[in-house]
Order: structure tokens, then C-alpha cells, then sequence
């Protein structure tokens, strides 16, 4: 994994820096103007990057005015505390890109709060680039396990609550999956209601757990970045280091590499299915969603559809087919939208969200999470039985010693799509 980490001083990437603007019909004005003072205070200066890097990276990009017409400094310098500040500037560049429905793409209904792109204060660590070091407790990610028998369909339930670093939950992950091949489960049950995301090398290794053999070097998913990043164009990332996952330097050509020697065509961001483990016996894939199903939750359900019959229960997902990097700006870590996640067929679009095959209101009980007759799940397990015309014979459910519902410590976050493979351009 390569990570970001320290930032460039912020004046560097402010000095000389000079761009075409665009007028209210994305005609571009011919002659190059300076984007932004020489000089200012930090908080000038900061607000100055957020919108320069936005110009660069953020997926809708072409949909922003020029930075005079934008006027970061005069809008949003007089906001108190800094943070808000920032906070509002970055809503307001999220608001300008409309989706065909005619609401901005990143349009929320929490006031103020754009649906994807967001940023926060650096935590003291030197992982970056959408990391951040665990010093919590580490205990059991999948707290709930069950199996059932329908005919001769071998079925299980497994509840996730989240995609944590890779290195957390990878040897658990492996135990799961030998026990789900030694029960021979033909139909998987995986219940993602709360799962908000995380990261994309954790839902990438939980889908080549659960695929077959013969899938194998199939297209999973791709990356697809702005072209004009694609093509070199992003040169602020020139003052973003390239780390690696311990936090240091990397070496390339002689010199500390940055991000701008990333490789972000959409070949080099194309992952495969690469089989992990022994479980080969798959048929049919459940999925229990909910409005919280969000990010790399959605990545998982979405490199399935072109190759499985994949039933979706519950309630329409979040819609986040954008994922990110983190940006280093003096204290902040910025996370801008920047690339679409694209399945083997090209799809992505469920900025709306994923919606369900089975439509369920929200379920009114005190039953825990991996109950047979909590309603979602005993919805799933009806499916099934249709499905496979036959009934539900036996089960053993093995119901941690955990709270009902368990989530992940609050350093991921919600509705996060973290990407932290990268491969330098050779």
C-alpha cells in the first residue's frame, strides 16, 4: 500500500500557478489568468488550496468557475472557527456538478454537508492517504454466523460490519472462509445494513474469498479518474508526497517520488479476481442493504451483478460510487471525490443508490442481528427457500457474545471509500 502523508508547505503550490477560466457555459476563456495572491494568511492560503486542488482532482471538476470568480478568501475568510470555514468552502464547491435529475451529485439532506467529499482535522500518525492508525482494541469482526439447510442447499449468514484495514480483520477472514468451505455453503448471506465502507483492499479481499475458482482473472472492478488526471494535468500533486505504508519516502528516478508519479489511467486501476482461500462451492449471493449501505459495501455488491445471481433485501443503499485519497493541506486531510467505481460491465451509476429486490420497512424488534426470525433476515431466508422450492430444515446459529449491533470504531467513519493501492508509472 502507498500512502499519503506530510504536506508541502501550502504557499509552494500557490506561487505560480496558471489556468484557463471558464465562463457559466464551461467555454473556456483563452487567456491564462493568476489563480490565486502570492501572499496571504494561513487560513488564506488554505482556503486558496482546497479550491486549487478541487480545479485539479475533484471528479466534476470542469463543472467549477475560476478561482476569481469563486473567491475563496472573500466568501469564507471571515468564517469562524477555521474549520467551518473550510468545511462550508468545500460544500459550495461540491454543489456546482448536477446529475441528470438536476440535484448537484454530491447534494445531501443533511444542510451544509456534501454527500461524499469531506475533510477533518490531521490525526497525530503517520499513515495517510485515507489511513488511520487503529489504537483501539482489536476484537471480532464477524459477530454474527449462522448456517440453515434448505434441500440440498447449504446456507449461511454472515453479518459485516464495516471494512477496516486489511491487516485487522485478514486472518479472520480466512478462518471464516475455511469454515464455510468445509460446510460446503452453496448460498451466502451477507448482511451489510450498517456497513458504511471503508477500505477498498478489504472489500477487494473479501470478494476473492467469496468467488469461485472459475472466475479467476475476471475484471472486478475499475477506478476511472478524471482524464485530465489521467493525462498528468493534476500537477499539484506534485507537492503530495508518495509514501509508503509505514509513512516514509519512496525512492523513484532518484528522488523522493510524489503523487504525481501515480499512474491513474484506468488500465492501472483496473482490479481482477485473484481466488483467496479454499471456499469454491458459491451459487447465490443475498445481500441485506439499507440506506447505510454505502461505499465499499456497494463496491462489493456491484462486482458481483455482471457474473452471480445477487438478491438485494431490505432498503435502497446509500449511492456512492466515488471513492478517494486523502490530501494533505497544512492540518487537514481533504478527501475530494475523485474517481467512479466501475464494474466488469461499465456501471456506476447509482449515485441514487442500489435498489432492492425485496423492499422491507424498517424492522420494529429486539431480536438480534442473526435471529432467523428478525424480519430482513427471516425475509432472506423465505427468498431463498422460494427460490430453491424447497424449506428450511435445520440451523445452528452462532451468535457471538456481542451487542445486537456492532460497529467499528469511529476512526473510519461513514459512507467512506478509502483507496490505498497505487503503482507508480513505469
Amino acid at each position: 500500500m502507498k500512502l499519503l502523508g506530510h504536506a508541502a508547505p501550502i504557499g509552494i503550490c500557490l506561487l505560480l500557478l496558471l489556468s484557463a477560466c471558464r465562463d457559466h457555459g464551461n467555454k473556456t476563456i483563452t487567456q491564462d489568468e493568476r489563480l490565486s495572491p502570492d501572499i496571504g494568511t494561513r487560513k488564506e492560503l488554505i482556503l486558496d488550496s482546497i479550491f486549487l486542488y478541487a480545479q485539479q482532482l475533484y471528479r466534476w471538476q470542469e463543472s467549477l468557475p475560476c478561482y476569481n470568480d469563486f473567491t475563496p478568501r472573500k466568501k469564507f475568510g471571515s468564517i469562524s472557527p477555521e474549520q467551518t470555514a473550510y468545511e462550508r468552502e468545500l460544500f459550495a464547491i461540491s454543489q456546482y456538478s448536477l446529475a441528470p435529475n438536476g440535484k448537484p451529485y454530491e447534494w445531501s439532506p443533511i444542510e451544509g454537508k456534501p454527500k461524499y467529499s469531506y475533510l477533518e482535522r490531521s490525526r497525530n500518525t503517520k499513515k495517510g492517504n485515507g489511513h488511520v492508525a487503529n489504537t483501539k482494541h482489536q476484537y471480532k469482526y464477524a459477530t454474527h454466523l449462522s448456517y440453515w439447510t434448505s434441500g440440498n442447499k447449504q446456507i449461511a449468514y454472515l453479518y459485516i460490519a464495516s471494512f477496516p484495514e486489511l491487516a485487522i480483520v485478514r486472518t479472520e477472514l480466512n478462518r471464516l472462509f475455511t469454515e464455510l468451505s468445509n460446510k460446503q455453503v452453496t448460498h451466502l448471506i451477507l448482511d451489510l445494513r450498517h456497513n458504511g465502507g471503508g477500505y477498498v483492499e478489504t472489500a477487494e479481499y473479501l470478494a476473492n474469498l467469496i468467488v469461485p475458482t472459475k472466475l479467476d482473472g475476471k475484471i472486478m472492478f475499475s477506478e476511472q479518474f478524471h482524464p485530465n488526471v489521467q493525462n498528468g494535468k493534476a500537477t499539484l500533486l506534485s507537492k503530495q508526497p508518495y509514501l509508503d505504508a509505514n509513512g516514509n519516502p519512496v525512492q523513484y528516478k532518484g528522488r523522493s517520488a510524489t503523487m504525481a508519479d501515480v499512474d491513474y489511467s484506468e488500465k492501472a486501476n483496473t482490479h481482477y479476481f485473484v481466488k483467496k482461500g479454499v471456499f469454491n462451492t458459491l451459487q447465490h449471493l443475498s445481500f441485506i442493504v439499507s440506506g447505510r449501505t454505502a461505499s465499499a459495501s456497494e463496491l462489493l455488491i456491484s462486482s458481483f451483478k455482471p457474473y452471480f445471481p445477487v438478491r438485494l433485501i431490505g432498503q435502497k443503499t446509500f449511492g456512492k460510487p466515488v471513492g478517494f485519497f486523502s490530501l494533505k493541506i497544512d492540518a487537514f486531510d481533504i478527501y475530494l471525490a475523485s474517481f467512479l467505481i466501475r464494474n466488469a460491465d461499465g456501471w456506476s451509476d447509482y449515485f441514487d443508490g442500489m435498489s432492492v429486490d425485496i423492499s422491507l420497512a424498517t424492522p420494529k424488534t429486539d431480536l438480534p442481528i442473526g435471529n432467523p426470525k428478525e424480519p430482513w433476515l427471516a425475509s432472506t431466508l423465505q427468498d431463498i427457500v422460494s427460490i430453491t422450492d424447497s424449506k428450511l430444515e435445520k440451523g445452528v446459529h452462532n451468535i457471538k457474545d456481542n451487542p445486537p449491533f456492532v460497529f467499528w470504531p469511529e476512526t473510519i467513519g461513514e459512507n467512506l471509500l478509502f483507496k490505498t493501492n497505487f503503482q507508480l508509472k513505469n
